[in-house]
């Protein structure tokens, strides 16, 4: 398995391979910490034909981290992102 070095070509590899087989794709997150303190974020996205890793010892990724998780979780939902409602329901006003 080869790592992914670029971290927009991860994201966009890994949102691909997940939306072509959503059924037999699988996610998992690892997180070492070393005996220097220092700690590794390791990524990992297959559906068993096609491997992607990403690794990085940077705390910098941790946004776009985030923000591929809830990308992926959106899209494991099946739901696209709603806006809240900027009308109290208090004020809301039911027509007969």
């Amino acid at each position: 398995m080869v790592y992914i070095s670029s971290w927009q070509e991860y994201q966009e590899a890994a949102e691909a391979l997940y939306e072509k087989s959503p059924n037999t794709t699988r996610y998992c997150v690892k997180w070492r910490q070393g005996a220097d303190g220092a700690g590794k974020l390791v990524l990992k996205i297959t559906d068993n034909t096609t491997c992607l890793k990403f690794k990085t010892h940077s705390s910098v990724f941790l946004n776009r981290f985030d923000a591929l998780n809830l990308s992926l979780m959106q899209k494991m939902q099946n739901r696209r992102p709603t806006q809240a409602s900027t009308v109290p329901s208090a004020a809301r006003q039911d027509t007969p």
